[in-house]
């Protein structure tokens, strides 16, 4: 469990006596497909490293509606910073898109071991801070930019380095709602993106047959990051 902890940005400047104080207290869990791991408003007394699998964190509206706030894959944690406040309570669902395996991590011990270590206090406000730079850029992307650009957005930094094809490894109504856009207008920015050369669909392959055209739609001719547009609104760190 300390190598599977280490993966985590979040845990893997913790020293050995940290991990292992982690670790008495970690659990795992396993979920099947579609299975719920906590609901909006239950109490948060665990944050989560996704092992395997992958994780979608959203929230429901009065009326039922689902909104996807975060798309969660294998090195990532989430739910952390509740640890923060008092009585805490998730402000998300958190469900698995495939078979997932996690370790649930005590928070209030966490929070603990903390108080005891300035070093670690200032190394956990480090990650959160690239947390808060991703709040932003998500913020950005909402506000300046069109569903045509932030679709595109995503293919282009999913793109891997020096190679012009990717595949949707998420549902895309699920993908849709991460982005803000109806799935009826994510399938006509697909289909126009398309007729336009710019890019081929094959079921969840994508190949990108003009990647500077898909770069300058996405406004990203400048400066491109690799990794996920933004981090969301939970949040989770990234390897």
């Amino acid at each position: 469990m300390i190598d599977e902890l280490r993966r985590a940005p979040l845990l893997a400047r913790l020293e050995s006596v940290q991990l292992q104080r982690i670790a008495r207290r970690a659990s795992r869990v396993s979920l099947t497909a579609e299975q719920l791991l906590f609901s909006q408003g239950d109490a948060a007394t665990r944050f989560y490293l996704l092992l395997n699998g992958q994780m979608r964190l959203f929230r429901l509206s009065p009326e039922g509606a689902e909104k996807v706030i975060e798309i969660v894959s294998p090195g990532q944690t989430f739910a952390e910073a509740l640890m923060f406040l008092n009585a805490p309570r998730y402000p998300v669902c958190a469900a698995a898109l495939a078979d997932s395996e996690l370790l649930a991590i005590d928070a209030t011990d966490f929070a603990a071991m903390l108080r005891e270590s300035v070093d670690t206090c200032f190394m956990l406000l480090g990650a959160l801070s690239q947390r808060l730079r991703g709040l932003i850029g998500e913020i950005d992307d909402l506000t300046l930019h069109t569903a045509t650009s932030r679709v595109a957005r995503y293919l282009a930094s999913r793109l891997p380095a020096g190679a012009d094809t990717l595949e949707l490894d998420v549902r895309k109504g699920v993908l849709a709602s991460r982005l803000s856009v109806q799935p009826e207008t994510f399938s006509r920015v697909i289909k126009s993106l398309s007729e336009r050369g710019i890019i081929h669909m094959d079921g969840t392959l994508v190949r990108a047959l003009n990647p500077h055209r898909l770069l300058e739609i996405a406004e990203l001719t400048d400066a491109l990051e690799p990794g996920p547009i933004s981090i969301g609104s939970l949040g989770s760190q990234r390897p």
